[in-house]
């Protein structure tokens, strides 16, 4: 008798329900994110390299504001001590326009990546944070621009009699630079305290409890982390954190006093009686991460 030949089936992909994914789709998503943001930070930087010159002139402006005194001959000139130092400053310019102008695109592949691995009320979270930190970075941004003069002109006042000091183009973007993220970054920080309340870690009374290390904390860091340090520049990021803050506190009284007037379904059981399922936890019982 002649073996039967019995047709070899493939095996049929296993369901996956929970959407999980092994190790090198997980580098192969990420390397597909990280494409598309550098793509879109591309984009950015050409049209940052097309625009070099009025941008520039925007940098350069609060220099310009300065007392003529502290400037080279009294006129709105930085100076270049290097003969590449003005191809790096552009490639430099172009590439924090890129990032700024690209920033929907790469913040967007991050929550792509990320937000599968999170659960329904964590992604809440999520929204509310991605929704705040734009307006309030481009508030900070915004004030140290306004500022940045006044921080260069208290400096450079301390220069001595007959001396004029030359300003680099590349230590004054870095200048400008430092003060424009730390700026934005510190506007941040009551939106962390906002979530964290929001998420249940940090409550209303233990921010009253700490309010006034907070806010001695939070002049300390203006006074360390402003890259001038005078006492101008240290108060203008202070005083608006203050208020951001105070802001904080007051969404998040509202919102553990809401907490606490609703009603506890559960506040008529005994100890031995058997709680109902919560629906809303099943839900993120049922929305398990895919990471």
């Amino acid at each position: 008798m002649s073996a039967m030949k019995v047709p070899l089936r493939r095996a049929s992909s296993a369901p996956n329900p929970d959407g999980r994914m092994p190790l090198m789709e997980h580098i192969r998503e990420l390397r597909n994110r990280i494409l598309k943001a550098m793509l879109g930070i591309l984009v950015g930087a050409i049209v940052g390299w097309i625009f070099y010159d009025p941008i520039w002139r925007v940098l350069q402006h609060p220099y310009c504001k300065i007392p003529q005194s502290n400037r080279l001959n009294g006129q709105c000139a930085l100076t270049t001590t290097g003969i590449l130092d003005p191809f790096v400053l552009r490639i430099k310019i172009c590439v924090i326009i890129g990032l700024v102008l690209a920033s929907p695109i790469w913040l967007y592949q991050l929550w792509a990546f990320v937000a599968p691995g999170l659960y329904k009320r964590e992604r809440r979270w999520t929204y509310v944070f991605m929704a705040g930190s734009v307006p309030l970075f481009a508030m900070g941004a915004f004030l140290a621009y306004e500022t940045l003069d006044k921080g260069l002109g208290i400096l450079l006042g301390f220069t001595p009699e007959h001396v004029v000091p030359l300003v680099t183009i590349t230590s004054y973007l870095s200048y400008a630079v430092a003060m424009l993220l730390i700026f934005g970054a510190t506007f941040e920080l009551p939106l962390f305290v906002v979530v964290l309340n929001l998420a249940g870690v940090l409550t209303h009374a233990r921010i009253k409890k700490w309010r006034r290390t907070l806010l001695f904390g939070i002049f300390v860091f203006a006074a360390v982390a402003t890259p001038s340090q005078d006492p101008f520049t240290m108060l203008a990021l202070a005083l608006p954190t203050v208020v951001l803050f105070e802001v904080a506190e007051v969404v998040a009284y509202i919102h553990d006093r809401r907490k606490a007037g609703r009603p506890d379904p559960y506040g008529d059981l005994s100890d031995d009686e058997a709680s109902p399922l919560d629906m809303e936890d099943m839900e993120d019982l049922e929305d398990t991460p895919r990471h």
